[in-house]
């Protein structure tokens, strides 16, 4: 295939199954504060201490500094997120209201700095093959595009039902689209071997809840199973490595490419109508809303205000 080696039947099942478990695990820790607490507190405090100890030596393909540095930001970006969620004090505070764009921007830009920093390298890197070259920096720029575009934090709302889902209604399907491609890009050109089941996959587990189950929380989706996926990958590396189940990437430098010819090309897109709005209606996208005329933004909005007995 294009982007990867062969695919047998075994291991697409696997990639449905990733997607759905991710999905699940998703669904029990926005509805259940305790699973939540258990999977994002207690868990990363035992795990480096036991599985992680021997799971992530030194030439491990999740032993790097970019590894922990991904765990740990997307667990952070969940107890943040649980915290403004179950804390009225909190969630009211403006101030506060900053720390989800803040957490995703810094999550962004990790992976920018990779992509960058692989630029350089041709060969074997931390136990996979990666091929630098100028895909690197096109989505590096698409990061930090992606990133300038993040906007209307002061508009985040808890839901009033009984989840109390984190609403960003300001953030809407065209930069999540253009997110999916930027981050599936980055896991392509830098961590190739992964991108079957770390690109689409884990990415399509936060964004068909947020196209399809709940509106709006897609940074609750994202943070949670992000966090899952990294910490099932950390515990069990060779899934991904070398089990029955693993797809290699082609390593196809033309695929490198219009992966990241596209992530690059739907950014500029989305950063020219998000400023295009910004100088036509004189917004302000640190402390206004860039979208708020926008039909799904007042869907969501809507949707958010509204307690639900039944959920």
């Amino acid at each position: 295939m294009f982007l990867f080696e062969s695919i047998p039947w075994y291991s697409a099942l696997m990639w449905f199954a990733v997607l759905g478990g991710l999905m699940l695990a998703n669904e029990l820790s926005r509805r259940n504060k305790y699973i939540a607490i258990i999977s994002f507190i207690v868990l990363p405090i035992i795990l480096p201490f036991t599985i992680w100890q021997k799971t992530t030596v030194a030439g491990s393909s999740v032993g790097t500094w970019f590894h922990w540095a991904k765990v740990y930001s997307a667990l952070a970006g969940c107890v943040c997120f649980m915290a403004l969620r179950y804390s009225k004090k909190l969630n009211q505070n403006k101030y506060v209201l900053a720390f989800p764009a803040i957490i995703l921007a810094i999550n962004i830009m990790e992976a920018v700095v990779r992509d960058f920093q692989c630029y350089k390298f041709n060969g074997i890197v931390d136990g996979m093959m990666t091929i630098g070259g100028s895909w690197n920096i096109m989505n590096g720029i698409a990061g930090i595009l992606n990133i300038i575009t993040i906007s209307g934090f002061v508009g985040i709302i808890i839901s009033k039902e009984k989840n109390k889902d984190m609403l960003w209604p300001d953030q809407l399907w065209f930069w999540i689209i253009a997110y999916d491609l930027w981050n599936f890009a980055y896991v392509y050109n830098c961590v190739s071997d992964h991108a079957f089941y770390a690109g689409a996959a884990l990415l399509l587990s936060c964004t068909i809840p947020a196209f399809f189950i709940k509106k709006g929380a897609w940074l609750q989706h994202r943070a949670h199973t992000l966090a899952f996926w990294m910490m099932f990958v950390m515990s069990f590396p060779t899934f991904v490595d070398t089990s029955k189940f693993a797809v290699k990437s082609s390593h196809n430098t033309t695929a490198l490419f219009i992966v990241s010819a596209l992530a690059l090309a739907s950014n500029v897109l989305v950063f020219v109508y998000h400023f295009y709005k910004i100088f036509k209606h004189k917004l302000n996208p640190i402390t206004g809303e860039v979208h708020a005329d926008l039909d799904a933004y007042k869907e969501i909005v809507n949707e958010g205000s509204v307690a639900n007995t039944n959920n």
